[in-house]
Formats: structure tokens, C-alpha cells, sequence
């Protein structure tokens, strides 16, 4: 055995070869085009740290991010018929939905679970932006009436975070039948006297704004998120006129009363829980006082 060539060689090599970087350990702001390093990222919870641009954030890092303790329980969705339709476009749907729950972990584009918010039992609805552009299909409306049930039944606020691109077009008339369903769903909620809530983020178009996610008894937004039905560019080109600077911006929609409240993404936890326990404090603000007989019979 030549030792020169069979150890030290190879000690060698290993000090001078170039050591492979992973790719995700920096990502570039689409604002700023900032380079940000993926631990900064994780502290600042995906908000850019130098023009305070809003990147969208994963579904179970804002679950972490909003339950107390990160601790929240998730359920399971009732199931659903993979490809109704037998739909096929370049790719057979059933293909899609399969590579798609590969890679993302996921059954479909939604999560529903339950936890506290500073103490306060409640449901969140959450999309995943990752599978299929959070769009909605029949497991996603499947997926909000769980969420509205099990508000009603732990007598729980609900509040529905979307992230979607609107219907899902590979389950046609299927997919746009679960904007009737998500609003009965949540007028369940609301004759129950349960706070409804809805936080809107990047993106939030199509059948989704046009059911459910307007219908929040108070709208929050993260800022700078998109918020529309038709595409700005479809309805440029509908209308032949330019349309407002930060049109279907949150900011733009606050201005024009379709959303309450623009909240910057570190300040959302305490909001909310600020709101909840407004909305839930069934208490008196103080004590009681017994107004004298006379007093009454004046």
C-alpha cells in the first residue's frame, strides 16, 4: 500500500477542494434585491431588514409564530376525491397533486388547528401558499368547515389566515361551489357569537377574497400584501385606463375601508390577542354599583 497516495494525497485534497455551499442559505429580497442570510431571516420572521418588505411566511412557522409556546394541535381533514374531474392539461391532475404532497409534506393547501393565544382557546385556518399557490379546491372548503365546526363546538373565536391564488381550475365548478360552502360555514360561526377573523397576507385574489376572506367581523393585513379578485394587469387591459399606484396594496385597501387594520408581522401576536380578548372579555370593565331604590323608582 502506497501511503502517499492512499492517505496523505486525499488529506490533501480535502484542505484545498472548494467545500459546497447549500443554496438556501441567503435569499434575495424582491423589493430591495437585498441579500438576506437565512438566520437573520429566521429572526426578523421573514420581514426584509433593510426596506421592511414583507416575504410570505410558511404556514407552520406562523402557526409557531402565533399560538403560545408554539404549541397547537392539528386535526385531521376529512378526505376528499383526489381528481373528481379526471382534469388534464399538460400533466394529469392526480400527477400534480401527488408531486406536489411530496414535496411539500402536505395533503392538500390548507392546515386547521386549535391552541391558546395568551390564553384564549382558538381555531386557525391557515393556507399554504407552497401547494398549488394555496389555491381552493374541495379538501380546501372541506378544510374551513372542519376549522367553523370545531370553532363552534369549543366555543372558539376562528380566524382564517389565506394565502391563495383563488379557485382551483383543475376541480372547475367543484372548486368555485366551496365559496357558498366557506360562507354558510362561517355564518355558523357568527350566529353562535363567535369573533371571526380574518388575516389577510400575500396574495389573497380570486374566489378566496371574493368568499370567506372579506367576511372577517375585523380585517387584518400584512403590509404591502396583494389583495384583489382580477389579476391589476386583467383589469388594465378590461377598463383600458392605469390604475392607481399600490393598487389592491393592503395599504390602498385600508384607505379605502375594505380592510380595519395594516399590522406589521411582528406586531400580529400581540394584536390579535389584544382584539381576542376584547371581543371575549365577558366580564364587567369594573365593579357593579347597586343604585339606591329611590334611584330606580325616580
Amino acid at each position: 500500500m502506497n501511503w502517499l497516495t492512499n492517505y496523505v494525497r486525499p488529506k490533501l485534497q480535502a484542505l484545498v477542494r472548494p467545500k459546497e455551499v447549500p443554496d438556501n442559505l441567503w435569499q434575495k429580497c424582491p423589493s430591495c434585491d437585498h441579500l438576506m442570510f437565512h438566520r437573520d431571516m429566521e429572526k426578523s420572521l421573514h420581514v426584509c431588514q433593510h426596506c421592511g418588505h414583507h416575504l410570505r411566511l410558511p404556514a407552520k412557522k406562523r402557526l409557531e409564530m402565533l399560538f403560545d409556546d408554539a404549541k397547537y394541535q392539528r386535526i385531521e381533514l376529512p378526505k376528499t376525491p383526489d381528481d373528481p374531474l379526471k382534469f388534464r392539461d399538460q400533466k394529469r391532475y392526480a400527477d400534480r397533486l401527488k408531486d406536489t404532497r411530496a414535496k411539500t409534506g402536505e395533503h392538500d393547501a390548507i392546515i386547521v388547528a386549535h391552541g391558546r393565544m395568551g390564553g384564549i382557546n382558538v381555531v386557525i385556518a391557515i393556507f399554504n401558499f407552497e401547494f398549488q399557490g394555496g389555491s381552493m379546491g374541495t379538501a380546501v372548503g372541506e378544510g374551513i368547515v372542519a376549522a367553523a365546526d370545531l370553532a363552534v363546538v369549543q366555543d372558539a373565536p376562528l380566524i382564517v389566515i389565506p394565502a391563495s391564488g383563488g379557485a382551483r381550475m383543475q376541480e372547475g365548478i367543484l372548486s368555485l361551489m366551496q365559496m357558498a360552502r366557506t360562507t354558510v360555514a362561517v355564518d355558523r360561526v357568527k350566529e353562535k357569537g363567535l369573533p371571526y377573523l380574518v388575516l389577510l397576507t400575500d396574495p389573497t385574489t380570486g374566489g378566496v377574497s371574493a368568499s370567506f376572506a372579506m367576511l372577517g367581523d375585523i380585517a387584518l393585513a400584512e403590509p404591502g400584501a396583494v389583495i384583489g379578485f382580477a389579476g391589476a394587469r386583467v383589469i388594465e387591459t378590461t377598463i383600458r385606463e392605469k390604475l392607481p399606484d399600490g393598487f389592491q396594496k393592503a395599504e390602498y385597501l385600508l384607505d379605502k375601508g375594505m380592510v380595519d387594520m395594516v399590522v406589521p408581522r411582528r406586531d400580529l401576536r400581540a394584536t390579535l390577542i389584544r382584539l381576542l380578548s376584547l371581543l371575549r372579555n365577558r366580564n364587567a370593565a369594573g365593579d357593579l354599583l347597586a343604585l339606591p331604590v329611590d334611584a330606580v323608582d325616580a
